[in-house]
């Protein structure tokens, strides 16, 4: 089974007490790179987030963000130091009143002066918070695992795709090779015909040459080993799972093969299947990076 990297997941709830929103979203990485965006509030539990990504997701870049309200807080997020505005708001006026300014912005000057407001420090969450948000990230991960499942069978309908272009053209090489390997005998014939009968030469080292030559541009083996990696390509896609590291091994095995099979042929037919062969190939390597 193939699962992709690319995923999102979205969950969330609303109760009386709290709104939470957890979004996960994933794009294709060698390894597990979590990246987490949440309340000052739920700092202490990244480990535990960490733990909870990494049993449900495996590869990929992870981004995390968790949006969490509580609908019962009351508390203002900043602190003001009310002495401070006050003297910053007198000085204010007291120097308004000596140049005879009737400026309606002090209020707004005082209030702006360094020091009189503050970002108060969220505290950290308790066991309640916790455990309402826990289930909400299980969720979204899940959702996000879903859709790298659901994604992953779209790639492996390609892949067959492109594996069915690729088995059809080996097809047709098959059926072209006998072909091509008699035209071959039939232009050294009737090439050297007449020069070998006309001069006079070793027979026994000239048969050794031709069978030397024969081998060189023999494609059987390739053909053969080509044949093998695409139905193991094939095995490995249908029936294991987290392979695309594995897969993406076969697919340079493969591109090795027809790459050999283009050069030893030196055919003009057989080199029009094997461009056919090598840009589906091309589209199974770059699929193969986002898998896991």
């Amino acid at each position: 089974m193939v699962k992709s990297m690319t995923g999102y997941g979205l969950a969330g709830i609303e109760n009386d007490a709290f709104i939470i929103s957890v979004e996960v979203k994933t794009l294709n990485s060698k390894f597990l790179d979590l990246s987490i965006r949440s309340p000052k509030q739920f700092s202490d539990k990244e480990h535990e987030i960490r733990n909870l990504v990494s049993k449900i997701l495996d590869r990929g870049k992870v981004n995390l963000t968790i949006e969490f309200s509580n609908k019962a807080g009351t508390e203002i997020p900043i602190g003001i130091n009310d002495e401070l505005f006050q003297s910053y708001f007198r000085k204010y006026r007291e120097l308004a009143q000596f140049v005879g300014s009737q400026s309606e912005d002090i209020f707004k000057l005082a209030l702006q002066s360094p020091g009189v407001i503050s970002n108060l420090v969220e505290k950290a969450s308790d066991s309640e918070e916790w455990e309402v948000l826990k289930p909400v990230i299980e969720e979204a991960l899940l959702k996000c695992d879903q859709f790298r499942i659901d994604e992953g069978n779209v790639l492996q309908s390609k892949f067959l795709e492109n594996l069915s272009v690729i088995k059809e053209g080996l097809s047709q090489i098959k059926i072209s090779d006998p072909i091509r390997k008699e035209r071959i005998r039939l232009r050294i014939r009737s090439n050297f015909k007449d020069w070998l009968e006309e001069n006079d030469f070793d027979k026994n080292r000239f048969e050794q040459e031709l069978i030397y030559y024969f081998e060189k541009i023999d494609i059987t083996e390739e053909i053969v080993r080509l044949e093998t990696h695409l139905n193991y390509f094939e095995k490995n896609l249908i029936e294991e799972n987290n392979q695309g590291k594995k897969l993406g091994f076969i697919s340079q095995e493969i591109g090795r093969e027809i790459n050999t099979i283009g050069s030893k042929a030196n055919d003009a037919e057989i080199q029009k299947f094997v461009v056919i062969m090598k840009d589906e190939l091309e589209k199974i390597k770059e699929q193969t990076l986002n898998i896991l």
